[in-house]
């Protein structure tokens, strides 16, 4: 784990000094990364400006983007590209996208130097797209129709025009991201493995959630972390802050690090083996995920139920003379559950069973396993560079048609991904809705209820609204203040301005 302070007092100036003493690049080392990773981005084989054909683009003869009626049969693909066609024409919300990624009504080169990258359903990928304004890429899409897409970092010139820019080209700004995939959990989940969940493991993602997302917010003061459910078996942070959109690649290695706890195995077959006292990040984890153990872990997940398994937890306990007695009781019940084994523990080292057991050192190790089994296992390398491009909320997952929707982390525990809208349900939700558009008294209608608000995507859309708008409300100017957009407005044409 990298190094961490143990004083008492921690706060987010702390945790930036922690940051920047984690930084050991040097000037050559950072500039050579930035060519190394150009380097590796322009040696794309996809790196082809869009080509539609009459696969993807679903015109009709008028050259328009043909939408077609919705089926009530729901299809065998869960991304038919008929219904994505649809769902990006009605239900998407590009109009909060571009709020969010632009931080400004009016459109600026945070959103018209962004990458946008497209998975097609014919499995073309095409990088280095970018659009002035959201109705440019909402128009792009319904051409291309992709299964899904990414978004990257701001450039600092745009995507589309990096070969002209040569040596100049590179990026400049990204949301700080985390990725949590229950795939890296398939060692000690017992109910599912690989691509299966069930609301069982899931709570793997909830754990780690709580975890990460306090220690983003006290730690390092962030203020605006969006979560976002990744369509399968995972979910994205992005964390929006204009402080950490700045992060160079050094100090998002650094903050990555700071989260690494659980690593490769040592000699003991442990993953986990903290330094005393534990530095205030993993006690306040430990604090947090120790009522978690119990339910999560011990009745949910039963991970020491049978002879290996149990042999498994042995491995973890530091004292040969507990660990002999606790074998032969164990031997002695078929299959005793985890979570009576685990007051087994504590039972026969207070009998006196051994003689050499150190209690202080037996009551680390034991939180040493609760972290083992509780604690985040993020994908790093998400995490640790600029250039690094992540699928967009709100797109459907092209293997399960679910919706990659925020996650409402005041109420994270009700969070059920069985639950989440699937795009074929959505359409179908549109269909049968029937409530009447209102009316005034001369029979004149008055309203239009939007396809969004007659499904059960709106209170995810609601979500993401507030949360963009409370992030808009933090990146506006004081009144003395200089508009943060003035110097990087982008002129387009009025057909472009379609709000």
């Amino acid at each position: 784990m990298a190094p961490h302070k143990t004083t008492p007092d921690y706060d987010s100036d702390d945790a930036m000094q922690d940051v920047e003493s984690m930084q050991v690049d040097s000037v050559g080392a950072k500039e050579k990364t930035v060519k190394d990773d150009l380097e590796h981005m322009f040696d794309d084989d996809l790196d082809d400006e869009p080509m539609v054909d009459a696969s993807n683009a679903h015109k009709n003869s008028s050259g328009k983007v043909n939408i077609t009626a919705i089926s009530d049969i729901p299809s065998a693909n869960p991304s038919d590209p008929e219904d994505m066609l649809q769902f990006y024409s009605r239900l998407f919300p590009w109009r909060q996208l571009f709020r969010w990624l632009n931080h400004s009504e009016l459109p600026s080169t945070d959103f018209a130097h962004r990458e946008f990258a497209f998975t097609l359903h014919n499995d073309a990928y095409l990088r280095y797209q970018c659009y002035p304004t959201f109705e440019t890429l909402r128009r792009d899409v319904l051409n291309l129709n992709p299964s899904r897409f990414e978004i990257g970092p701001v450039y600092s010139t745009k995507p589309r025009d990096r070969k002209q820019a040569k040596g100049s080209f590179k990026p400049i700004e990204k949301e700080l991201v985390f990725d949590i995939d229950l795939t890296d959990y398939d060692e000690i989940r017992t109910c599912c493995s690989k691509t299966k969940i069930c609301i069982k493991c899931w709570q793997f993602v909830t754990m780690a959630i709580k975890v990460v997302d306090v220690a983003l917010r006290d730690d390092f003061g962030f203020q605006h972390i969006m979560w976002v459910y990744s369509g399968r078996r995972g979910a994205h942070a992005w964390v929006c802050d204009k402080k950490a959109r700045k992060l160079g690649d050094g100090k998002r290695r650094a903050i990555a690090a700071y989260f690494e706890v659980v690593k490769g195995s040592s000699q003991s077959g442990k993953k986990v083996n903290l330094e005393r006292p534990l530095h205030p990040h993993i006690r306040r984890s430990h604090d947090i995920l120790k009522d978690d153990f119990k339910q999560n872990i011990l009745e949910n997940q039963d991970p020491f139920r049978t002879e290996k398994q149990a042999e498994r937890l042995l491995q973890l306990l530091p004292d040969r003379q507990l660990k002999e007695a606790l074998r032969e009781k164990w031997d002695s019940t078929i299959e005793r559950p985890s979570s009576d084994k685990w007051k087994d523990i504590d039972a026969l080292a207070g009998s006196g069973v051994s003689k050499t057991i150190i209690p202080k050192v037996l009551l680390e190790h034991k939180q040493d396993i609760i972290l083992e089994y509780t604690y985040p296992r993020l994908d790093a390398e998400v995490s640790k560079h600029l250039n690094h491009l992540l699928k967009s909320p709100f797109v459907v997952h092209p293997g399960t048609g679910k919706v990659c929707v925020p996650i409402d982390i005041s109420k994270l525990d009700e969070f059920d991904p069985d639950a989440v809208p699937t795009v074929t349900r959505l359409l179908k939700e549109i269909d049968q809705w029937k409530n009447p558009v209102k009316e005034e008294d001369d029979g004149v209608s008055t309203s239009r209820v939007s396809d969004i608000d007659k499904t059960s995507l709106k209170p995810y859309h609601d979500l993401f609204s507030k949360f963009v708008q409370k992030l808009l409300n933090a990146e506006r100017p004081s009144p003395t203040e200089k508009p943060l957009h003035t110097e990087k407005s982008v002129k387009v044409k009025a057909e472009e301005m379609d709000f």
